[in-house]
């Protein structure tokens, strides 16, 4: 594969509902019940449900296994947590857009800024992912 700096990966939209809340909870363990009721959220003062922020982590990296074609080729990847991701219980959910850009290359590995927003807010800081593409 021929990756050179400035390769902007194909965008990708992620759903988020509360039934892939309650799945990613019982997968996890974490029924912590700001992910699944709003009573909860609402008595610490939150607006509303709010998605698991290692269900957002790792929802988001697939903008570059889908790109790299095969999850085993990433090397390392960090995200900082700057906003929770709002999801309503309409039977819709939330979309997160997913981008992310080759941002360096060196000896075999690529490295792939990435870029989350939900309702135009960025939800991953400094959100870096190392793909080898040798």
């Amino acid at each position: 594969m021929s990756v050179e700096v400035g390769l902007e990966l194909p965008s990708l939209e992620l759903t988020f509902t509360r039934t892939d809340l309650v799945r990613y909870a019982g997968a996890s363990g974490d029924f912590n019940p700001i992910h699944h009721s709003d009573h909860a959220a609402r008595a610490i003062g939150l607006d509303g449900v709010l998605a698991h922020g290692m269900l957002t982590m790792g929802r988001a990296l697939r903008v570059v296994t889908d790109w790299a074609g095969d999850p085993a080729k990433v090397v390392s990847y960090g995200v900082r947590f700057t906003r929770p991701v709002p999801v309503p219980d309409d039977g819709v959910g939330t979309v997160v857009t997913v981008n992310g850009r080759v941002t360096r290359v060196s000896d075999g590995v690529a490295t792939v800024s990435i870029e989350a927003l939900c309702d135009g807010a960025k939800v991953l800081g400094s959100a870096t992912a190392e793909v080898r593409v040798d």
